[in-house]
């Protein structure tokens, strides 16, 4: 069974939602621009109860999702996303997949979390290696995320995925000036913050592999 980062999300106050049928097909919309971006190793889809799944390779990869996913729904929706780590089984062809193990529990797990009173504010929560730092991560990134408006979700989303400041202001029909102030109040940090996220992820992945090619750490 491979080890997989899962991810489990849930809609905030989706009963409230009175056009379902178009939601659902945004939902979908998003969760294959996302998929594109990211190759994930198990395609994010829609599955029952107003929920959505996926599973990826790193950890980094799956808190980049949750930040896309989010931001593509914003203002108008939202989403609590549970993140984990573990072995993954898929049962059966069925649509959406049957899927089940460890990497799965975990996630529900972490979606859990969020669910209570105390996190109600809190969108992201990861349980797997290393849960402290990435949680710690998650907790900054998302109350910075909730300072944006509209114009910053949008560009935040671009930043990430790689584009330029002179790409975006291309994009957005905007000054260059005006990409860099958005960037001065948080985008830019943001930006750097999931870059340098990324890079100690994979760090710690050369890490892991160079002891168990020498047997272990000393």
């Amino acid at each position: 069974m491979p080890v997989l980062h899962t991810l489990i999300g849930d809609v905030v106050d989706s009963r409230s939602i009175h056009d379902r049928a178009a939601f659902q097909d945004h939902l979908a919309t998003v969760l294959d621009e996302v998929g594109a971006v990211l190759r994930p190793a198990q395609p994010l889809e829609p599955t029952v109860g107003d929920e959505l799944q996926g599973a990826f390779t790193t950890v980094a990869d799956a808190v980049l999702a949750s930040l896309l996913v989010r931001l593509a729904l914003l203002p108008t929706y939202d989403v609590r996303c549970g993140l984990g780590h573990g072995e993954v089984t898929v049962h059966g062809r069925r649509r959406p997949l049957l899927q089940d193990g460890p990497g799965w529990w975990t996630a529900r797990d972490a979606l859990d979390v969020l669910g209570r009173p105390r996190r109600a504010a809190q969108r992201t929560w990861f349980v797997g290696p290393d849960q402290g730092r990435v949680n710690a991560f998650l907790l900054t990134r998302d109350a910075l995320v909730d300072r944006l408006g509209p114009r910053g979700r949008r560009l935040l989303a671009a930043a990430v995925t790689g584009a330029s400041q002179v790409e975006i202001a291309a994009t957005e029909g905007i000054s260059r000036s005006a990409v860099s102030q958005q960037f001065a109040r948080g985008v830019g940090a943001l930006r750097d913050a999931h870059q340098s996220f990324a890079a100690d992820d994979t760090g710690r992945a050369d890490e892991t592999e160079t002891d168990d090619e020498e047997g272990g750490p000393a």
